[in-house]
């Protein structure tokens, strides 16, 4: 497998991407994810764990309500990673992690997830690159039994968005008074750690033994389709089907 180099890799949708029909295919993906979900959770056989990253302001909420907002309430549940409580720091950094996955027959949003923990600690250097390193052989050992285990099928989402437009969104938190309640002063203070944070995301990316997917998300419309056509296709190709009764009235 080729090495991920962010840098190289665009933001920006493709030159021939139409912004009206996009959105419209965005629509019609949700619909059917909505209904495949259902499905899901009737059959309890499978389950699917989406793990969304990214810079601040790159995009992770606007996603989660795009792509899932058609899935009921009982088919779906999303969880938000922040820094870990006393108690949670007391244990292994999985062990917050271990709680929070789907059980069978449920999609789970990962906002932030595991992966904070080689990311935030490793570009403040909280731990060395000895202990990302072996976190990250863990966090591969977790994947795996959570995929051979119990039957659940991981997606990686890297949210690729350019420093250029993260800071466009950041001011506009300032701004926007439906934006201002995520506004946080160290947002400005980790966007200059840029650098950092790339290197320390292609680390994670490449030594992950799960494909990560890299979205390019400067326009939100591109962002939540290339999203919403690979969470549909992984659901298709899962096969959900209502369960039926069996025929009462044969032997």
């Amino acid at each position: 497998m080729a090495k991920i180099i962010l840098s190289k890799i665009s933001t920006q949708p493709p030159k021939n991407a139409d912004k009206k029909a996009t959105i419209k295919k965005t629509e019609e993906l949700a619909e059917k994810i909505g209904l495949m979900s259902e499905m899901m959770y009737a059959e309890k056989k499978n389950s699917l764990l989406v793990v969304l990253q990214g810079m601040d302001a790159s995009g992770k909420d606007g996603v989660a309500k795009s792509v899932f907002m058609n899935c009921p309430a009982l088919c779906i549940d999303a969880y938000a990673f922040k820094k870990p409580t006393e108690m949670e720091f007391a244990h292994d950094f999985l062990w917050r992690i271990h709680d929070k996955v789907p059980a069978k027959g449920q999609i789970k949003l990962f906002i932030r997830s595991h992966y904070e923990d080689i990311l935030v600690q490793r570009v403040h250097q909280w731990i060395d690159d000895q202990k990302a390193v072996a976190r990250l052989e863990a966090i591969n050992h977790f994947e795996k039994l959570l995929l051979e285990d119990n039957d659940t099928t991981i997606l990686k989402f890297y949210l690729h968005i350019s420093h250029e437009r993260q800071m466009e969104k950041l001011e506009e938190r300032k701004t926007n008074p439906a934006l201002q309640w995520k506004y946080k002063a160290t947002d400005f203070d980790e966007s200059k750690l840029w650098d950092k944070y790339m290197r320390y995301y292609e680390a994670a990316i490449n030594g992950s033994d799960l494909k990560w997917h890299i979205v390019p998300s400067d326009m939100r419309w591109y962002r939540n389709y290339f999203v919403a056509n690979i969470v549909h296709d992984t659901l298709n190709n899962l096969k959900p089907a209502f369960p039926l009764l069996l025929d009462a009235g044969k032997d």
